[in-house]
């Protein structure tokens, strides 16, 4: 198996080991928000296409990134281009029933716009489901490097120009410092700090710590629920 063999086995495949862990997590969200079928959604930092495949979509599910929208929506979804961080009043003014967003808290720039991010995520709704890599985890999920958060700024954009098992090797010097310095795991005393209110789920890999996902507002067991 090559290189680009073993990355698709590991994250990029259908039946990768990352795109079981994501259905896994999937399953979590479906367990912990039950009526999720019919509430309305906001996504920061992700795509309709994930929701497209889901096995239970919400109702509504507003998209908002930095990336251009798609050139077809489906009638549930709608997409906005913008910074999650400094939302346009149209956004911001709204509410929705449940905040989601998946792996972007570790890209939105440092500790200040993290800050910001978690307040957006407040203001917009009651509850809310936010997903980010462990910065101790000893695999750097996004080059799959061994240690390579750990290393200095120099070292870490050059692994993001060599290292083999990158999705896209930057193309030079510029590119790669870009891509690590917008790239900066968090632990769980900082996900505490910005969901101080939030219970932090801890998903693991063979006992290690591997993710941490702030959930607020999910609907407590009835009687009869514990009961069974």
């Amino acid at each position: 198996m090559g290189i680009h063999g073993l990355r698709s086995r590991l994250v990029e495949s259908e039946d990768s080991f990352a795109a079981r862990r994501r259905s896994r997590r999937a399953d979590w969200l479906v367990e912990t928000f039950p009526d999720l079928a019919q509430m309305s959604v906001i996504d920061l930092g992700g795509r309709v296409e994930t929701w497209a495949r889901a096995t239970v979509r919400p109702k509504h599910v507003h998209v908002v990134n930095l990336e251009k929208p798609p050139s077809e929506i489906p009638a549930w979804a709608e997409v906005d281009h913008g910074d999650a961080c400094a939302l346009p009043p149209g956004i911001l003014d709204r509410r929705y029933d449940l905040v989601f967003s998946n792996s972007v808290l570790e890209h939105v720039g440092g500790h200040e716009r993290r800050v910001r991010f978690a307040e957006t995520v407040h203001l917009l709704s009651n509850a809310h489901w936010v997903q980010t890599p462990y910065r101790y985890f000893p695999i750097e999920p996004h080059w799959i490097a061994p240690g390579m958060q750990f290393l200095p700024v120099r070292l870490r954009t050059l692994m993001a120009r060599k290292w083999p098992l990158a999705h896209s090797p930057a193309k030079n010097h510029e590119a790669a410092i870009r891509q690590v310095l917008w790239t900066e795991l968090v632990d769980r005393s900082q996900m505490r700090h910005y969901f101080p209110r939030s219970h932090i789920r801890i998903e693991r890999l063979a006992t290690l710590p591997k993710s941490l996902i702030a959930i607020l507002g999910a609907p407590q067991p009835t009687p009869a629920r514990l009961a069974r």
